[in-house]
């Protein structure tokens, strides 16, 4: 059962077909030898540890699903989380201070959605008065006494985030005292900058003493710091997905080279304890792992990700530093559109008629009719034949009684509607219509 709200937010990513952001463990099949292996390492982060997992699948395979669903499941155990597209002109993974803007804007709790970073902000400070307040001879009407005594403790959680990057802390204490002093656009424009956002007034990085942008080493600090605040907010770390690494492949050599390079920096510092409370998750194509444009061009990070994937995928093994996704195989597909036919009925106008015309012989096949489309292949089609399934089906059976879709539907699948991606995987120019 799922909210109406949730279910809302689902059914209507999959009509524009695209991933929904919550609601996925609703959906998600064929993680069951994963889950217990990633509730520990999720564990691990909350007590402090660093961690890593290179996710494997090819297009179609579910990656992009596969690191939403893993979000919420950590959003539900208490931490943060954030996910960053990775490409060449807005997020190269070289430019750390790209990587960290895009992280804090997107940035999420169970309690705030996306857009948390300020909220986060915020109840650090909070906490911090409440520990300075446990101090029983301090009066919590002394306002000066109050602000000085949570600069101090700021001060000193961040004293080793300080030594490296002092401009973090500064920030923090001036957009702390303009909030004091009721100045909200110095507090905005202070928060932005500490976000990472460009061009921000000079006026403003004055009144904390800060020059300029924030940096690839500055962004490395920073890092650091909104770890400290998590985990003195009480949250428990901080699931990083970073999506669609292998266009690295894609990149100019200069880019890539130094994108493999920051990849294997990133791997050694979560290995050094550099980021405790991290929990890296990156995603990629076989050929991203194994061809000669991806990670086998940087010799030290083809041998941190390499994992002997020749024996049956039945014994992979899930604590390894690089894990496939499962197959997803005609039952799959099958045991999905059922799912969402169900979560789509419980909402419906007419969830009966819904349920009697788009049976489980119904949902099996429209499976089979858009795998046939697709060559065949049925790792391409899941995202399409939701699509349709939502759209062009039960839309239709819940809004028209006298529509039945054995009858009155006929499956049409037309180049345009195709990714580029999905176009590649078939091995086609152009999809032939069809009939159910």
């Amino acid at each position: 059962m799922i909210s109406p709200q949730r279910r809302a937010e689902v059914i209507e990513a999959l009509r524009r077909g695209t991933v929904p952001k919550a609601g996925l463990d609703a959906l998600a099949v064929g993680y069951g030898r994963l889950q217990g292996t990633l509730d520990e390492e999720l564990g691990a982060v909350a007590s402090g540890r660093g961690a890593f997992k290179a996710i494997r699948g090819e297009y179609g395979s579910g990656k992009t699903f596969f690191g939403r669903w893993l979000q919420e499941r950590a959003r539900s155990r208490g931490l943060a989380t954030s996910e960053v597209q990775i490409s060449e002109t807005e997020t190269p993974l070289h430019r750390l201070e790209t990587v960290y803007r895009r992280l804090v804007e997107r940035i999420a709790t169970a309690d705030s959605g996306e857009g948390a970073f300020r909220g986060i902000v915020d109840g650090w400070f909070y906490a911090l008065e409440r520990d300075v307040l446990e101090d029983s001879s301090l009066d919590p009407t002394d306002e000066v006494s109050l602000l000085a005594r949570t600069e101090a403790l700021m001060e000193a959680r961040l004293a080793g985030v300080s030594r490296v990057a002092p401009a973090f802390s500064a920030t923090l204490r001036a957009y702390r005292r303009a909030l004091q002093a009721g100045d909200k656009a110095t507090a905005d424009g202070l928060m932005a900058w500490l976000s990472g956002q460009p061009n921000v007034a000079a006026s403003i990085r004055r009144s904390a003493g800060v020059k300029g942008d924030i940096d690839h080493f500055g962004a490395t600090n920073f890092l650091s710091g909104l770890l400290t605040m998590l985990r003195d907010s009480g949250y428990g770390g901080l699931l990083l997905v970073l999506d669609e690494v292998e266009t690295l492949q894609r990149m100019r050599a200069d880019t890539r080279e130094r994108g493999l390079n920051a990849l294997r920096q990133w791997i050694d510092e979560i290995d050094a304890g550099r980021f405790p409370g991290l929990y890296l998750l990156i995603t990629g194509t076989r050929a991203f792992y194994e061809g000669a444009q991806g990670v086998q061009r940087l010799a030290p990070l083809a041998q941190r990700l390499h994992v002997d994937f020749g024996t049956d995928s039945r014994f992979d093994n899930p604590r390894a530093v690089q894990v496939r996704l499962p197959a997803f195989g005609h039952d799959s597909l099958l045991e999905v559109g059922c799912k969402v036919r169900d979560i789509y009925a419980e909402g419906a106008v007419a969830g009966d008629r819904v349920h009697a015309l788009v049976d489980d012989a119904y949902v099996e096949s429209l499976a089979k009719a858009v795998t046939g489309n697709l060559g065949g292949r049925v790792g391409v089609s899941p995202r399409l034949f939701l699509k349709k399934l939502v759209a062009d089906v039960m839309d239709r059976v819940d809004q028209f009684e006298d529509f039945d879709p054995r009858k009155h539907y006929a499956l049409t699948i037309s180049e345009n509607e195709m990714t580029a991606q999905e176009r590649a995987s078939v091995g086609v120019s152009s999809v032939d219509d069809i009939e159910l």
